[in-house]
């Protein structure tokens, strides 16, 4: 499984242990950017990430910034992403039940020990198929302004 991650300037280092990590585990892990502690602008890595994932080129995506708020907003922008903002396992259990999220967005503060498991609770998990998720999706996938 083919995972893609970026980060903006706050979490180079932790996107690089992470990376170690999900290839321990298995992943073959893409990076997208950014590598430098230089200030950049977030949205720029989130749209390749989330442009990465509805061209299957990876299958998932991992987003990380400060915060995670910003890079799932703007991941959110790409039609066919669902990008979730998750705080703890439970958060990321849920959210690919529910909503079979296919992007993940943390934020660079959490500990490296709630970030590895997040991320492992969250590719780990697979959506159930069920008709009450699936349609709420579908309302998701099909809202048009």
């Amino acid at each position: 499984m083919k995972i893609g991650i970026a980060t903006d300037h706050r979490g180079v280092e932790i996107k690089q242990e992470l990376t170690k990590y999900l290839e321990e585990l298995g992943y073959t892990v893409i990076n997208y950017g950014t590598d430098s502690s230089e200030s950049v602008d977030y949205p720029n890595y989130a749209f390749k990430v989330g442009e990465a994932v509805v061209n299957k080129e990876v299958d998932f995506g991992v987003l990380i910034c400060g915060s995670g708020i910003g890079m799932s907003i703007a991941c959110n922008k790409v039609p066919g992403i669902r990008c979730a903002k998750v705080n703890d396992t439970w958060e990321a259990k849920v959210t690919r039940i529910d909503n079979d999220a296919n992007v993940i967005a943390v934020g660079s503060r959490l500990p490296m020990g709630e970030l590895k498991e997040i991320l492992k609770v969250f590719l780990e998990t697979e959506h159930p198929k069920e008709e009450r998720h699936d349609r709420r999706i579908g309302l998701i996938d099909h809202y048009h302004v």
